[in-house]
């Protein structure tokens, strides 16, 4: 695996290395001791799968205040996704910065957000599936969100969406005194 940072403090791509021979191919896509070797987190006992039947389908923000944070470990297990962490970490380098990866299910890359960076998606195909590891159980009393269009972190996606939730439509914008 290789471990590529992003704009985000703590945030990461990992690619996996492939090995090819006549069968096909073999990758690790986790393995707990190398995660902790960088420094990351690597218990993760709770998994998600998200299926979005529609090009254009948006989930987020989301986040969970402390002490639920959640480390999310997200990877396109079918389609393609404009996936996107924004840090509201107060005291990190990047608060209030976002970064984007394409997460491709042919290129079996993953995006590695650190606790306290809220997290969305915009499906850039029909079909699109991620599935999540996360490192704390979810709590729903905890659970917030933020919208995907707030001009406090004015995040460039590559279209609008034609697809999302009453709740997440409904969500409110970014204020500091609701992340800390």
């Amino acid at each position: 695996m290789r471990f590529q940072p992003t704009a985000i403090a703590g945030a990461f791509v990992v690619d996996v290395t492939e090995g090819h021979d006549e069968r096909g191919m073999f990758a690790r896509t986790f393995c707990a001791d190398t995660f902790a070797q960088q420094g990351l987190a690597s218990s993760f006992p709770q998994c998600n799968v998200s299926l979005n039947h529609k090009r254009g389908t948006l989930r987020g923000l989301h986040y969970q205040l402390a002490p639920g944070e959640e480390v999310k470990l997200v990877r396109a297990v079918r389609g393609r996704v404009f996936d996107v962490a924004v840090d509201l970490r107060p005291d990190s380098p990047t608060f209030r910065q976002w970064a984007s990866v394409e997460l491709d299910a042919a290129l079996r890359n993953a995006f590695y957000i650190p606790a306290g960076c809220a997290h969305g998606f915009l499906t850039l195909q029909d079909d699109s599936e991620l599935f999540y590891q996360m490192s704390q159980v979810y709590q729903p009393d905890l659970a917030r969100g933020l919208r995907w269009d707030d001009p406090a972190f004015a995040i460039e996606w590559p279209f609008a969406p034609a697809v999302i939730s009453q709740r997440d439509a409904a969500l409110g914008t970014f204020d500091p005194k609701d992340v800390s």
